[in-house]
């Protein structure tokens, strides 16, 4: 098994995310999320920091019962970064995410000259974001995110695991 990644490492994230995944047990029998690398025209990719979680993540959530992946990503988009896709998304993987726990998923989509309708205000879930080049990414940006990019770029092939 892998190192437990810094963004689990603090008592209050792994409460966290133990108590949302004991809710999502019992509503649902397998979990299952998005996420997606989105570019905007100029090449940056958009992150987010959340205020229950450290480091910097790609903009994601959790899929809802009798919602498709794509009304999902749609939906997070929009809702943690106030993005548009101008383009379809690129499904690049699915992933699992043993980390989280042993039945959670995340479909991962990149997605290309995306635009922000207007910025993102911080509120209780999203506490910072923006767009970022790929050789300034904030020092705290995840090690999943640099790997997402990598495989993203072609310089790793893409893992099994998130």
């Amino acid at each position: 098994m892998s190192e437990t990644p810094p963004e689990m490492r603090s008592w209050r994230s792994r409460l966290f995310t133990r108590l949302v995944h004991s809710y999502f047990a019992l509503a649902r029998g397998m979990t299952m999320g998005v996420r997606a690398a989105c570019f905007d025209s100029e090449g940056r990719v958009f992150l987010v920091r959340h205020s229950y979680i450290p480091g910097w993540h790609m903009p994601g959530g959790g899929l809802e019962r009798g919602e498709t992946a794509f009304q999902a990503l749609v939906k997070e988009l929009r809702e943690e970064g106030n993005l548009e896709m101008t383009d379809l998304p690129e499904l690049f993987h699915v992933y699992f995410n043993r980390q989280t726990s042993k039945r959670d998923h995340v479909v991962f989509y990149r997605c290309r000259n995306v635009r922000q309708v207007s910025p993102k205000k911080p509120g209780l879930e999203i506490v910072e974001s923006g767009f970022f080049t790929l050789d300034k990414l904030p020092a705290d940006t995840t090690a999943a995110t640099h790997r997402r990019l990598a495989e993203l770029s072609g310089s790793a092939p893409p893992a099994d695991f998130w």
